[in-house]
């Protein structure tokens, strides 16, 4: 719970924030005699994967409250690969204890917007500092992690 300020006093609330992730989908050539799926097909599959994980399975601190994938998944040319890729965005709204709760969300590759829905100001201390920090630098060891172990594959 974060900190609030409601007129003299300050009380715990929640924070419920707006988060936006764009799911990738990359060409997947076909088996035998049949093509393969196009990108953009590839990316809604990833997003409505990825958008039963979420809310299928329990993150302590996080409690799930609304999606919104009515965009349509758009196609970039990706000069490193050099072939088009297309992404699925999706909007997830959400409610978090506090802010290191968020964090898990936004340090994933697929992040590419927050927004603090509620409340409109928190207070954070040194220690509520030190300790999102702490958090961010465990993603980023778990993130290099995972990475490494796809490297190796």
């Amino acid at each position: 719970m974060v900190k609030v300020k409601l007129g003299d006093e300050i009380v715990q609330s929640k924070i419920r924030f707006k988060v936006r992730f764009d799911y990738r989908g990359e060409y997947k050539p076909g088996k035998f005699l049949f093509g393969g799926k196009p990108v953009e097909q590839v990316a809604q599959e990833t997003r409505e994967e990825q958008l039963a994980l979420l809310k299928n399975i329990p993150v302590q601190g996080i409690s799930f409250i609304d999606c919104d994938i009515s965009q349509e998944p758009y196609v970039v040319y990706d000069e490193a690969l050099g072939e088009k890729v297309a992404y699925a965005p999706c909007e997830i709204t959400m409610h978090a204890d506090s802010i290191e709760d968020i964090i898990r969300f936004v340090m994933r590759e697929e992040f590419r917007k927050l927004e603090i829905l509620e409340p409109p100001q928190m207070f954070i201390t040194n220690k509520d500092l030190e300790r999102i920090l702490f958090r961010m630098n465990e993603e980023l060891k778990n993130q290099l992690m995972l990475l490494s172990r796809k490297i190796k594959r």
